[in-house]
């Protein structure tokens, strides 16, 4: 379906000479001429103004299990309402959701079913859910839409979440911040040839968002898709670790498993002994949390007391099996676990 929604203003953005518009949304800043789009393909210049074309219009709702996002240390256990629309600031050659995050790449129509912020929190509090994210595709190119809904949210007693690439200006980010609870930021490589080749766009933006998420008091995980040949060298992992080791030890950091998909497609799945290896890297760089990702059953989704290794939340998949966090704190030598509403 293709919504009729009328344009919304864009923020964050200022004129330029001759009609052009200078977008400061994300750190690709786009220089914009009358009639074009920025990289995201969902911000577009008419006549002076930059217009967000996908204000209102979703491409994708559900509700799904919070440790999908995957955040370990926020609400476990809970069902979260999550929302997207097309776009994306980023061009990965291995999106798994490319078919949504692409779709505006022809500068065409914009795809999307009407979805109020209003309807949002609705649908979001009639499923039973206590938070709401962001996700799928990038978020930041949908800030305006996100803000709205989130304000609605924080009113409605709701938590909202990022699962970001974290390319958004500190401008934006701190215009957000005061309604956001928590994010999931991807950390794809630390080698900014990677970024730019695998991703079209650069690494040190993504360090400094990091770093700002954390000091603005937003609760943070992050997610390295481990990619062989790419991005799985024992020197690679270990710089990432030691550099969310150096934001915050207690910072989670979830390796995960990488398949065959758009176009990286002569590589295999990433190998179990190399996630297993990227976890004793974390571990020996100081962090207190390191999980494996989409291998479930193989023991390395667990939380346990970084104290005195009490085994704390048995999980498999999606889905918790133990629980045995006594207010935030474990109940074999009182170390405080760190994270929201454990």
């Amino acid at each position: 379906m293709v919504s009729r929604n009328p344009m919304n203003e864009a923020r964050f953005y200022e004129r330029q000479e001759s009609k052009r518009v200078k977008c400061h949304l994300c750190f690709h800043e786009c220089l914009i001429k009358d009639g074009r789009r920025g990289i995201c393909g969902v911000r577009e210049n008419r006549d002076g103004t930059l217009f967000s074309l996908v204000y209102g219009k979703s491409i994708s709702e559900a509700v799904d299990p919070i440790e999908k996002k995957p955040l370990f240390h926020f609400l476990p256990g809970t069902q979260i309402f999550s929302i997207a629309t097309v776009g994306c600031n980023f061009k990965c050659l291995h999106c798994q959701n490319y078919s949504i995050s692409q779709a505006p790449e022809g500068h065409g129509e914009i795809p999307g079913e009407n979805l109020p912020p209003e309807r949002i929190v609705f649908l979001a509090q009639q499923t039973g859910c206590q938070s709401i994210a962001y996700t799928y595709t990038e978020p930041t190119i949908f800030l305006e839409y996100a803000m709205d809904t989130a304000k609605l949210a924080s009113l409605a007693g709701l938590k909202n979440v990022f699962v970001t690439n974290g390319y958004i200006t500190p401008e934006a980010l701190r215009a957000i911040k005061p309604y956001l609870d928590g994010a999931n930021i991807d950390l794809k490589s630390f080698s900014d040839d990677f970024y730019r080749r695998v991703c079209g766009a650069r690494l040190q933006p993504v360090l400094d968002s990091i770093r700002l998420y954390k000091e603005l008091g937003i609760w943070i995980e992050v997610t390295t898709l481990v990619i062989p040949g790419y991005n799985d060298s024992e020197e690679e992992l270990r710089k990432i670790a030691r550099f969310i080791a150096d934001t915050d030890r207690s910072v989670p950091w979830h390796v995960t498993q990488f398949y065959p998909t758009y176009k990286i497609q002569d590589q295999p799945r990433t190998p179990l002994s190399i996630l297993e290896r990227a976890r004793q890297i974390g571990t020996e760089e100081g962090l207190k949390y390191v999980y494996q990702g989409n291998v479930p059953g193989a023991g390395g989704e667990n939380t346990y007391c970084p104290g005195c290794g009490k085994l704390l939340i048995e999980r498999y998949g999606y889905t918790n099996q133990t629980y045995a966090i006594a207010g935030g704190n474990c109940p074999a030598c009182g170390e405080e676990i760190s994270g929201v509403g454990l």
